[in-house]
């Protein structure tokens, strides 16, 4: 049975296990495990992961689980041949925006894809990478991101639990529905993905597209100790939802946003009265209080959002019914097929820029440019409908060249010195989104390169 009701928001109770939501986790992962006993094996480690909503409907949540990190326990031993095995592991490119130290690197890997299928794949990858960078601000920031894949070649096509529970594949990540009895919780083994996850540059979020056309996912939103990632998406390559399930995960992950959904008829979940919470978007102020006190979303109260509406404090929210505000009625951390509101559109480019900056040097930096060097650098353009770019300066020792504004290049024979002095050449660029009101935050937007330079 799912724990899950699928009309309305209001979750049900298993006989085990709650439907576990945010603050009683861990308490769901004991229930889970059964009485212990010293004779017992120990627990084998298992991780937080948000459940989907149903598949009919808006809901974009239906609280977390604790599921096994290593996957189900139904596993069926690897058995491909020789020559798939030649074919796993392959690492493309499949996005190039430049470096992985300046770019938010997206690793994407398929599992249940055949050696047969790999073109399938490869073509689910940019279908899925479409679909997130349809929406808001992903559109306008695509060229900060690299995408990779890394194929991981699998025995049998598609995953287990599809179309059924007793459907077991032998697939690269071990991927399976029904994960906890939850029919749309799409599940993997971690430790398998991380080794696919290695074989890429860098990895600042990882998308696991699944062969199948059921709705499903899930949201592994912990951050990688070893890998760095923030966090894993898991979504079925083939059903029209799955890419808002995945964009709504990296809500959490790289934006650090709160679910704004919430669950009438609990007890536990009816009234908040904790402190603040840390996220972005939830909050226990109403907006007489926020303003006054200039927390949180106050610099937004009042705008029209563009999930429709006005910016404001709207009571339910981070799973509780009253005591927290979220900033609008139906963000995409409520609703799939809603945008994010525009606090959760500045916390996203704050995450962005967290692994991402908005000036390369294309020309060495430890090195001394002379008359015959040029300095160059790559600012990636924006893609926005406003047709706002970034802002670029050149400094020679501090003081800008204001003739030099907008270019990525210049020569050292265009900057008219006069000594034989070693000189410091800077250029900057800065995004002034209007996205972007806090102004911690806009000081992440701005990023220089230095060169030395002289006669």
């Amino acid at each position: 049975m799912d724990p899950v009701r699928d009309s309305g928001r209001r979750p049900a109770v298993r006989t085990a296990v709650r439907a576990a939501v945010a603050m009683v986790c861990a308490t769901a992962a004991l229930v889970a495990a059964g009485p212990a006993d010293a004779a017992d094996a120990p627990a084998k480690p298992r991780i937080e992961v948000e459940i989907p909503g149903p598949e009919h409907g808006g809901d974009a949540g239906s609280g977390h689980a604790r599921v096994p990190a290593a996957g189900s326990p139904a596993k069926t031993p690897s058995r491909l041949s020789p020559a798939e095995r030649s074919a796993d592991g392959q690492v493309t490119k499949m996005i190039d925006n430049g470096s992985t130290a300046d770019r938010l690197d997206v690793v994407v890997i398929g599992d249940g894809y055949t050696a047969a299928e790999l073109a399938k794949f490869h073509t689910d990858a940019e279908q899925k990478w479409a679909e997130v960078t349809a929406v808001e601000p992903y559109t306008t920031y695509r060229n900060l991101f690299n995408v990779w894949t890394v194929d991981a070649v699998s025995h049998d096509s598609g995953v287990s639990g599809d179309p059924d529970p007793a459907t077991v594949r032998d697939t690269a990540l071990g991927s399976y529905f029904w994960c906890e009895d939850i029919e749309r919780l799409l599940c993997v083994d971690q430790p398998k993905v991380d080794a696919y996850v290695a074989k890429a540059p860098a990895a600042d979020l990882v998308i696991v597209l699944a062969n199948s056309a059921k709705y499903g996912g899930a949201g592994y939103n912990e951050p990688s100790a070893t890998l760095g990632y923030e966090g894993i998406s898991t979504a079925s390559a083939g059903h029209p939802k799955s890419g808002q399930v995945a964009i709504h995960e990296t809500g959490h992950s790289l934006g650090k946003l709160a679910d704004e959904y919430f669950y009438p008829g609990v007890p536990e979940y009816e009234k908040y009265t904790g402190p603040e919470p840390g996220e972005s978007n939830s909050s226990a102020l109403p907006a007489d209080r926020m303003a006054a006190q200039r927390a949180k979303w106050y610099r937004w109260l009042g705008e029209e959002s563009p999930d429709g509406g006005t910016v404001g404090t709207y009571e339910g929210g981070n799973y509780f019914v009253t005591g927290l505000y979220r900033p609008t009625d139906n963000s995409l951390m409520r609703v799939l097929g809603k945008p994010f509101n525009l606090p959760g559109v500045e916390s996203m480019i704050a995450g962005f820029y967290q692994h991402a900056r908005i000036v390369t040097p294309l020309t060495p930096t430890d090195r001394t440019l002379r008359l015959r060097h040029t300095a160059k650098a790559s600012v990636p353009k924006l893609a926005g409908a406003d047709g706002r770019q970034p802002v670029v300066r050149w400094y020679l020792d501090g003081r800008e060249l204001r003739r030099f504004e907008g270019r990525t290049e210049v020569s050292v024979a265009e900057l008219w010195l006069f000594d034989f002095r070693t000189h410091r050449l800077t250029v900057t660029a800065e995004d002034r989104t209007p996205s972007v009101r806090d102004p911690k935050v806009k000081r992440t937007l701005r990023s220089s390169v230095d060169w030395n330079v002289r006669l």
